[in-house]
């Protein structure tokens, strides 16, 4: 099958249904979000975005190893019912067991925390559509948008559980500064999370 493509967004013009874009997943080497119907190709990460998110994954690794919280890497979809969308974060922490869409165990449904590495191509999507289609899903209360080219990470916060429109923002610009989080009462120094990257 050949796809169009425009970019960026990479969007692949054919539609596929659900299943098709299942199948398709579980044997092409480059991943996709599914966006109700619409196939889009996750850009590849620069060295930058791969350490950055691997020295994330190695310190909460750490500090969670002994907790209810699981990490996941970039290897499971979250799917958001709300907008029919699967999509693929850098990182996340489920509370407790992971909550499997059906009989999916690829998909996740109930995502604590989530963090996205920002690249150039994404960086939009990230803080807007796709931060609004995480905040529909009832678990999700924290996000870390990280910078790759600067130390610079925001951070949002929702204070109250029961309703999804008080977000807290706080920014950390500093390397000598630590990211409490709050979803799991840990906290991060930016230098752990900016370990060996150069500006």
């Amino acid at each position: 099958m050949v796809f169009a493509q425009t970019s960026p967004p990479d969007v692949i013009t054919t539609r596929l249904t659900l299943d098709e874009y299942r199948a398709m997943e579980e044997t092409t080497p480059e991943r996709h979000e599914y966006r109700n119907g619409e196939i889009i190709i996750m850009s590849g990460g620069s060295e930058a975005h791969s350490a950055i998110a691997s020295n994330l994954l190695i310190y909460l690794g750490f500090l969670l190893r002994d907790t209810d919280n699981r990490l996941y890497n970039s290897d499971l979809r979250v799917w958001i019912p709300e907008y029919q969308c699967g999509t693929y974060t850098d990182l996340m922490v489920v509370n407790g067991f992971p909550e499997f869409n059906n009989d999916r165990h690829d998909e996740i449904l109930n995502p604590l925390l989530i963090v996205e590495v920002l690249s150039p191509s994404t960086e939009a999507y990230d803080r807007g559509e796709k931060f609004r289609k995480y905040r529909s899903l009832a678990s999700f209360c924290e996000y870390l948008l990280v910078s790759q080219t600067e130390p610079y990470i925001e951070q949002y916060h929702n204070e109250d559980r029961h309703s999804n429109d008080r977000w807290l923002w706080q920014v950390y610009s500093h390397l000598d500064r630590a990211i409490v989080l709050h979803s799991l009462s840990v906290e991060i120094p930016l230098t752990e999370i900016y370990r060996r990257i150069n500006f």
